[in-house]
């Protein structure tokens, strides 16, 4: 028997989370003959005629809650809401140039709430605009709603900083509803659910440093095609350094081998260490000082929570 320890910090989890027991798989339907046969499945590298893209654009969005509430309505009933800030913001790294800079980041905040009279809350010079959450009072809904009004304003930094007709787009996460962004990759570096069955996942676990998988079709709701790739780093456990990437379904098979082939090449090269990173080598280094860039820019929680609480106080709403 043998043992290896996960190169992640444990207080992120871990790198590999699946929500089912080994040797189970999702029950998404999945087409694993995309590139080649299923039976046919092997570690595959990049053709060397593939080069990285001149412009990489790393996109990744940050959220955080600021305070709980109770909104009190007239007939006596209540109502569960929370001010939130979000930010999204883009890396262009020059690869040509060996550079990186902030290309653009935006703020939000919103009052996230079930509540049917809510408006606005104003706190100092930060305002918390009113994101109605339709359905039951449930305190837990609320956070997730978060998702889709961030997941808009990393589109529209996306938007806001291509300009290269060249470049790779590579969004922090699964695509969802980012289809549509042409050059985009999905960057999924934490696993937690198994598509695969056990003899297409020893594919996966069986790759080195520097080589993917085939191209698979994934039959989910944001279904697309996708592949792993394991990034240079610590080796011994089944899932170090490996990777998720997929695109949309949009276009045609070949390209999207295409973009397997250039992630192959592209994404390596931000690969981050243990050392610098508690996540490495998943949480790519661009991504890495991106994250921390858009947590200075949502401001001190604790100024805002108080300020929150005297504004509460002052318009009579419970917190």
């Amino acid at each position: 028997m043998r043992y290896f320890v996960d190169s992640w910090d444990p207080t992120y989890g871990a790198s590999f989370e699946a929500a089912t027991a080994p040797g189970s798989q999702s029950s998404a339907a999945v087409n694993a003959d995309v590139e080649l046969p299923a039976a046919a499945w092997r570690p595959l590298t990049a053709p060397p005629t593939v080069r990285a893209p001149d412009v990489v654009l790393l996109v990744d969005g940050v959220r955080r809650v600021d305070a709980t509430l109770w909104i009190r309505e007239e007939d006596g009933t209540s109502h569960p809401g929370l001010a939130a800030s979000y930010a999204a913001g883009v890396v262009r790294c020059d690869l040509r140039r060996g550079v990186a800079a902030l290309a653009g980041a935006r703020v939000d905040r919103g009052l996230f709430t079930t509540s049917p009279t809510a408006t606005d809350i104003t706190a100092g010079t930060v305002r918390y605009a009113v994101r109605q959450v339709p359905g039951a009072p449930d305190p837990a809904r609320l956070v997730p709603a978060v998702q889709g009004p961030l997941t808009s304003l990393e589109v529209a930094v996306s938007a806001e900083a291509r300009g290269d007709a060249d470049d790779l787009l590579v969004v922090d996460g699964p695509l969802r509803n980012r289809r549509q962004l042409a050059r985009t990759l999905g960057y999924v570096k934490t696993q937690q659910s198994q598509y695969l069955d056990a003899s297409l996942t020893a594919v996966v676990t069986a790759l080195r440093p520097g080589e993917r998988s085939p191209v698979f079709l994934l039959g989910t709701a944001w279904g697309g095609y996708s592949w792993y790739l394991r990034l240079p780093g610590p080796t011994g456990a089944p899932w170090a350094g490996i990777v998720r990437v997929e695109c949309s379904t949009e276009i045609p098979a070949q390209e999207a081998i295409e973009l397997a082939d250039l992630s192959l090449v592209t994404l390596p090269r931000f690969a981050s260490t243990p050392y610098k990173d508690p996540r490495a080598p998943q949480n790519l280094v661009p991504i890495a000082g991106l994250e921390r860039r858009l947590r200075a820019l949502l401001g001190d929680s604790r100024l805002l929570h108080r300020t929150l609480t005297l504004t509460a106080a002052r318009t009579a709403v419970p917190v």
